[in-house]
């Protein structure tokens, strides 16, 4: 049965982002405070860079120095965070880092810090505030996925299969939620390539159809997509072709990727650091 599409307001919400320190998680903790957000929660594992951004937002914001890979430091700053402001009220999981090598130069340690980050880390942040969110009937989960989570991409073997897992982890509890008859809401995000640095080098073909987004684009995309209560946003549209392409033939959907010219995309990337886990994402 449809049911009505609930609005997520970021006003007087206390908002979590992780990944906030640079990127399109700088910009949404900044967004989030410029819509009237009660407090905005700036998660980071550069913690100079977190107290930056909190900084620039004012007294509303809140660093929190957050490894996301790791349980201990999910724990701890969430018991802080419920301790000060008693409630969180939208978490979106924003943290992501990509290595951008061939398949044969991927290590073990890329696959496990990849998914770690990417992944794994949804689990605990999720896991720590959804509780208190399905106690209170209300609450926002926001999933960053990528646009490589819908079709796998030349030089992503560990990146792409880390954006599908995530992909299936926001369908998975979007479903679980609304099987239960909850209230709290999901987004899922899967934006084509950002201008953030991330993926420094990346180029499109076809940038009439395929842009490269800004990262002010992206942010400002996510935080009007959680406010007009949608729970998927493919960035920019035409990207759900890739979806719908799957049906096709194998030989058919390869020679498509050809004249997007997908698998070339990475062929020029730099990037930078793997270490930095600021909120940039393809």
């Amino acid at each position: 049965m449809l049911k009505r599409t609930r609005r997520v307001p970021i006003r007087g919400a206390v908002v979590v982002i992780t990944g906030a320190g640079s990127g399109i998680g700088r910009l949404m903790a900044h967004g989030a405070a410029n819509r009237g957000a009660k407090a905005v929660l700036v998660w980071d594992l550069n913690e100079a860079a977190a107290r930056a951004v909190a900084e620039e937002i004012g007294h509303e914001a809140l660093a929190q120095a957050v490894d996301v890979t790791s349980q201990e430091s999910v724990d701890a700053a969430a018991r802080e965070a419920l301790a000060r402001f008693g409630r969180v009220d939208v978490l979106i999981n924003s943290a992501g880092i990509v290595t951008g090598k061939d398949f044969t130069n991927v290590t073990e340690e890329d696959v496990e810090r990849t998914f770690a980050v990417n992944t794994i880390s949804h689990y605990r942040t999720t896991g720590a505030f959804l509780p208190g969110m399905l106690e209170r009937d209300r609450g926002a989960i926001v999933t960053i996925a990528s646009a490589a989570g819908l079709v796998g991409v030349a030089r992503q073997a560990d990146y792409s299969p880390s954006k599908f897992a995530a992909v299936g982890f926001a369908q998975s509890l979007r479903a679980e939620l609304r099987h239960r008859g909850s209230r709290v809401h999901t987004l899922l995000y899967c934006p084509y390539y950002i201008s953030t640095g991330m993926f420094e080098g990346v180029k499109t073909k076809f940038d009439w159809i395929l842009p490269i987004l800004t990262p002010q684009t992206a942010a400002r995309h996510i935080l009007d997509a959680l406010e007009a209560g949608h729970q998927m946003k493919v960035d920019p549209p035409f990207v759900r072709a890739a979806q719908l392409a799957q049906v096709l033939p194998v030989p058919v959907v390869d020679a498509l990727m050809d004249v997007f010219g997908i698998n070339q995309t990475m062929d020029d990337f730099t990037g930078r650091r793997s270490d930095e886990r600021g909120g940039d994402c393809q």
